[in-house]
């Protein structure tokens, strides 16, 4: 039996680690360049290097690389070994300071939007040792950010360190003016991303071309069963599904990942793992390493991992709860409101600081999700409404709103939750319940954002949210900071602000269409599509925001906003192209050798003199369906080709989003409705109702 104690982090070059390998004067080095952002000198960058290969070749390691995570969404690796020729023809295991702090991959096939042309090969990665290094695949990997030569970000990382950055600097202005009584030198954000995904059997699973090549399926018939019985969410977990958990959390935790929470997810074969928070870098470096090992595993127990948005219409799709909150380095969570939290000044400031934030933009954070993917689940009533809002709980609303509205707040009796069984004891109620329409949501101590999808990166959401509550407090120190009565005008700071920003919060049903309503009322932006939201990423006034906390300069920008639509095309291309490639080597062939049975049937009956109605009725049916497939995609297949001609990428995909899809989906209808209507012997692909019930 596994003895956690002794595996968690036995693959991590973590603290304790390091303490017991490195000189005391090293160790000492590290952690203050560490705490204030500086270089580390080479001999101290030798002396790590040298007890990193120790540690890691005494655990039979032969490769050592700088481990990044490109535009792609993905990680990157290049393994090079540490061996080293002697004189005498030999070889030692050596492993440099310089080759620890920068490496010099190959960056000339990653996305770049731009910034360097094809041929310019050259990108570097740079040693982050804020992640501890760790070893996977018999190889030490060393987190890092990539970068141009010239010097440009072409990572996930990069961005998400310098908003760390200025999170800190604008949050301690703000903790210096209540007195930082806790000694505080830095603040960071922290984070618990919860991860959705599906398990499916992996014969099942090649035998669909779809989910091979896009990671969902682009045709599929309603199934009689769905998740109408809501038996799945919470129920007992199947014993290979269990196992394949139970392997997964294993290899977690000898990374040192705290893999805390596992269940049944609502649609059928839908699962999600919880860890606990930690600091938003790990949790970034952490949660790429947990869908990595999601997808690893699921082969050994004839599974397959998908962690598409949408790998199955009309069930829910898969999310990543980003559970975000700020805590100093002395331990103290700057969102957690007491007992009191209407008199708790420094809370009610941060918590007017996130409030403004997300409402000043709600742009850039609906971007910040924004993928060809996750259109599938956001507003569809299964997931956030695309619409941001923020859920706060009846008494922190109450709380604002007497604020704002300058009347008493009325203090309630502590509340409890009546069970209504004589032997249990009454249970104190939460501050907040639990909104799950909600895309922001308060929860205790912490904001749950529950937009992004299960294949994103947490890096690009966490930034987005660390720069614009940096900004807002900056905002507030600047005014604060020249205050002559601190307290007077902290009152009216957070009165004022709270005012205007109000309309953020939203504590009711996100998916009616009464709300829809009255967001636009409240002036609130509703962008439904990754396309709707995209041209906002370019604002000027968020261009200057990145700029204004030194996150991205405008060409970064620039190339990010290129790449993201380029990925949009390709990745709606592929799905177009399979659909065409499906629909005339599998779908059609299928529907016609039905059809051809049917016609011998009825053709054998009337030489006997036996109706054939049923026959000729679906005989009629099937052709009627076969045409229409074959016009769907000779449609699909020349709007395919008018898309190419667009005058730019912009333009192509807006023509993807407004021609290309739509067109897919007259397609898919007409398939789904021949599969409905074709002997199951004859249908090319698992149906839903395999895929989903026979794990």
């Amino acid at each position: 039996m596994i003895k956690i104690p002794e595996v968690f982090g036995e693959l991590v070059f973590g603290e304790a680690v390091m303490r017991e390998r490195l000189p005391k004067d090293t160790f000492k080095a590290l952690k203050k360049a560490i705490a204030d952002g500086k270089p580390l000198e080479l001999d101290v960058a030798n002396s790590i290097a040298n007890a990193m290969k120790d540690w890691a070749v005494s655990k039979g390691v032969t490769h050592f690389t700088h481990w990044f995570q490109p535009m792609t969404g993905a990680t990157a690796e290049k393994h090079d070994s540490f061996i080293s020729p002697t004189a005498e023809g030999k070889i030692i295991m050596e492993f440099s300071g310089k080759e620890l702090i920068k490496g010099e991959p190959d960056a000339s096939s990653f996305p770049s939007g731009g910034i360097r042309l094809t041929f310019e090969a050259r990108g570097y990665t740079a040693w982050d040792p804020t992640s501890y290094a760790f070893i996977k695949d018999n190889a030490l990997c060393i987190p890092t950010a990539f970068c141009s030569y010239g010097g440009e970000a072409l990572d996930k990382k990069t961005p998400l360190l310098r908003s760390i950055d200025a999170l800190s600097e604008q949050s301690l202005r703000v903790l210096k003016l209540f007195g930082n009584s806790s000694g505080a030198k830095s603040v960071n954000s922290t984070v618990g991303p919860e991860q959705e995904y599906f398990l499916i059997k992996k014969d099942l699973y090649e035998k669909r071309r779809d989910l091979v090549l896009t990671g969902r399926t682009l045709f599929g018939a309603k199934p009689p069963r769905g998740q109408e019985l809501e038996d799945h969410y919470f129920g007992a977990i199947k014993s290979r599904v269990a196992d394949y958990m139970a392997e997964l959390d294993t290899e977690l935790w000898k990374l040192g990942i705290l893999s805390k929470t596992k269940h049944n997810e609502v649609a059928p074969s839908q699962h999600e793992l919880a860890p606990i928070y930690s600091l938003v870098n790990t949790a970034t470096d952490h949660n790429q390493l947990v869908m990595e090992l999601m997808k690893k595993i699921a082969p050994k127990f004839g599974l397959t991992c998908l962690l598409h948005e949408k790998p199955f219409a009309g069930i829910n799709g898969s999310g990543k709860h980003n559970n975000w909150s700020l805590s100093t380095d002395t331990g103290v969570n700057l969102l957690d409101p007491g007992s009191s939290p209407e008199e708790n000044a420094q809370f009610m400031l941060f918590l007017t600081a996130i409030l403004k934030a997300v409402d000043d933009y709600q742009d850039l954070l609906r971007v910040s999700v924004a993928s060809a993917g996750n259109d599938h689940r956001l507003g569809a009533s299964e997931a956030p409404p695309a619409i941001i809002s923020v859920f706060l709980g009846e008494v922190l609303t109450a709380i604002v709103d007497s604020i704002v509205d300058k009347h008493a707040y009325d203090k309630k009796k502590e509340s409890y939750i009546e069970i209504g069984v004589g032997s249990l004891p009454k249970i104190p109620k939460d501050n907040t319940d639990r909104n799950r329409t909600s895309p922001f949501a308060f929860t205790g101590n912490k904001f749950e954002f529950r937009m992004p999808g299960s294949a994103f990166s947490i890096a690009g959401p966490n930034f987005v949210l660390n720069t614009i509550v940096a900004d807002a407090l900056g905002q507030f120190a600047d005014i604060l900071e020249k205050a002559k009565d601190f307290n007077k005008t902290l009152k009216t700071l957070i009165s004022d602000t709270l005012s205007k920003h109000r309309r953020i919060i939203f504590n009711g049903n996100g998916y009616t269409d009464e709300w829809v309503i009255e967001a636009k009322k409240r002036g609130l932006l509703n962008l439904t599509s990754t396309m709707d939201a995209l041209p906002y990423f370019i604002k000027e006034k968020n261009i200057e925001l990145l700029e204004k906390h030194k996150i991205l300069t405008r060409k970064e920008i620039l190339s990010r906003y290129d790449i993201t639509v380029e990925t949009y095309i390709k990745t709606v291309r592929i799905e177009a192209l399979t659909m065409i490639d499906m629909s005339r080597k599998a779908i059609m062939p299928a529907g016609e050798k039905y059809l051809s049975k049917l016609v011998k049937t009825a053709a054998n009956k009337q030489t006997l003199n036996i109706s054939s109605e049923f026959e000729k009725t679906m005989i009629e049916k099937l052709s009627s369906l076969l045409v229409k497939i074959y016009s769907y995609t000779e449609t699909l297949e020349k709007t395919l080709e008018e898309a190419e001609k667009q005058a730019d990428i912009t333009n192509e995909a807006t023509f993807f989003y407004s021609k290309v899809i739509p067109a897919m989906k007259d397609l898919r209808t007409v398939a789904d409705l021949l599969e409905e209507n074709t002997a199951a012997k004859y249908w090319p692909f698992p149906d839903y109702a395999t895929l989903l019930f026979s794990v």
